[in-house]
């Protein structure tokens, strides 16, 4: 399975981006998936997960009520719609796929990772 993500950039602070995360082989319809992120100089955290069907969502506290994670699997792809950037939100975002199609807020609950996206969000 191959995770492309794309959507990133340069945006101020209170802007929006829409972030996607597009996969090639496996059955991507009944995995289960997840978005992190890796701000400068930290570690790679939990941002929101989704589960195979798009019946079960989470997101991290930090970004419950501006994020919102999608799912298209007939077009074998997820999205992560984020509103109400912050500068902190800045990092480098990952789609990671699991074959579990549960959603899970563990990145080692992952199978499959892509090669990031940059955010960048301005004060």
């Amino acid at each position: 399975v191959q995770l492309v993500e794309s959507g990133g950039g340069l945006v101020q602070a209170g802007g929006s981006l829409r972030l996607s995360c597009a996969a090639s082989g496996g059955i991507f319809s009944s995995y289960g998936v997840g978005w992190f992120r890796q701000p400068p100089g930290k570690e790679r955290e939990f941002v929101a997960t989704i589960s195979w069907s798009g019946g079960t969502t989470d997101y991290a506290d930090s970004v419950k009520g501006r994020f919102a994670i999608s799912r298209e699997n007939a077009k074998n792809a997820v999205y992560l719609q984020m509103n109400s950037l912050r500068p902190e939100d800045t990092a480098v975002y990952y789609c990671a796929a699991r074959i579990v199609g549960s959603a899970s807020s563990r990145d080692r609950a992952y199978d499959y990772w892509g090669q990031g996206t940059q955010v960048t969000v301005s004060s």
